[in-house]
């Protein structure tokens, strides 16, 4: 079928990924096509809801220091937005895994404000958890409302003459001339100088389509898409509004949960709670079914009646959505030719949007660099 629209970018993918990226390449003047196959944040995909966290805490200083970096885009398109996209609840990292005290040494050579608590301290000043071990405030934190920020990148995109197309699975991505021609499942193709492919959970699928080296396809790491589950439990009463819930992350020997406030997926009745990694793992986004495992959900509930004394219990909703995940849960920002693969993952990518959209417009661009961490094929080159 003809090529009908000539693009100098095409970003595959709506989520955080490629609404960042898009908005940047638009933003410094390119001819953008998003390419969504459904909508922007839609339910299928890893960016939609109200509640991602937004932290500074990592054990590799490398990701705190790019957290900090990610702070400036943040308030840029809040300032386009015209309003919040993250709300400050600071948060709470507890439990012998998660390590408070090796935490709070990361924080404190970024500079970043933290207290480190014994666990009565903590229950004292939050006693709607149960603490066991050290515990680590950081104020610094709060809650991303993730499909409002990728609306709001996608405007600001179309908003620099990006041109949004939804409902547009991208079925290949070819050379042709100078560029690429995409083509969606159903015949329709748009050309573009150069291809961003940010597919979140349907990139493992979709990499067989992608006119790419066999040698660079070698290089990129095994992508593991699960389906998560969350759940959401009420307040046994409701916070005051000066005094809401921080975010937590809890790392114990036998579970690994993180909690924030469940926003507007939920009613703003109470926490979303969920276990890392928990899920089962899908070969692609396309066998997801959105099914909840009961014995998963017994896990999660026994965990609130052990840890969390201020909810009931007995989640009043529940929902699946998507983790895609790397080997060591770094991100992957690589190129070849004219394609640029981006998988910001390991459920840990979010807080980083508008960073990553510099990142990979600059590497798509050739305007800009990337870590060399994230480019999995220099490391094969380098052997």
């Amino acid at each position: 079928m003809a090529t009908t629209d000539t693009f100098d970018y095409a970003v595959v993918g709506a989520g955080l990924a490629g609404a960042a990226t898009a908005w940047r390449l638009a933003q410094r003047g390119h001819h953008v096509a998003i390419v969504e196959r459904d909508e922007p944040a839609n339910d299928a995909g890893s960016s939609h809801g109200s509640a991602r966290i937004f932290r500074y805490v990592y054990e590799d200083p490398f990701y705190t220091r790019m957290v900090q970096d990610s702070f400036a885009g943040w308030r840029e398109l809040e300032a386009a937005h015209g309003g919040p996209l993250v709300t400050p609840t600071g948060c709470l990292d507890h439990g012998e895994v998660r390590g408070p005290r090796r935490l709070a040494t990361v924080l404190d050579r970024a500079g970043l404000s933290h207290e480190l608590l014994s666990p009565d301290e903590a229950a004292g000043r939050w006693p709607q958890f149960t603490f066991t071990t050290e515990v680590l405030w950081h104020p610094g934190a709060g809650v991303i409302d993730a499909q409002e920020s990728v609306h709001a990148m996608v405007a600001a995109a179309v908003g620099h003459s990006a041109t949004l197309l939804t409902g547009w699975p991208v079925a290949s991505v070819a050379k042709s001339g100078a560029g690429y021609t995409l083509t969606s499942s159903d015949g329709r193709s748009i050309a573009a100088r150069g291809v961003v492919v940010a597919a979140g959970g349907w990139l493992p699928g979709l990499l067989g389509g992608l006119d790419l080296p066999d040698g660079f396809l070698a290089s990129l790491p095994r992508f593991e898409v699960r389906q998560e589950t969350a759940f959401h439990f009420p307040y046994r009463e409701e916070p005051a509004a000066d005094a809401g819930w921080p975010t937590f992350i809890h790392k114990a020997h036998w579970i690994q949960v993180y909690g924030l406030a469940g926003g507007r997926d939920a009613g703003h009745r109470g926490q979303k709670v969920a276990e890392y990694n928990g899920g089962r793992v899908l070969p692609d986004a396309s066998a997801q079914d959105g099914l909840i495992d009961p014995a998963h959900r017994a896990r999660m509930v026994g965990y609130v009646r052990r840890h969390l004394p201020g909810l009931v219990p007995e989640p009043y909703a529940e929902t699946t959505c998507l983790f895609t995940n790397t080997p060591n849960d770094d991100f992957v920002i690589d190129r070849a030719d004219g394609i640029t693969v981006l998988s910001p993952c390991s459920g840990h990518g979010a807080k980083f949007a508008p960073l990553l959209g510099e990142l990979a417009a600059g590497l798509a661009s050739g305007a800009g660099t990337v870590p060399d961490r994230f480019r999995t094929s220099l490391k094969v080159a380098a052997r």
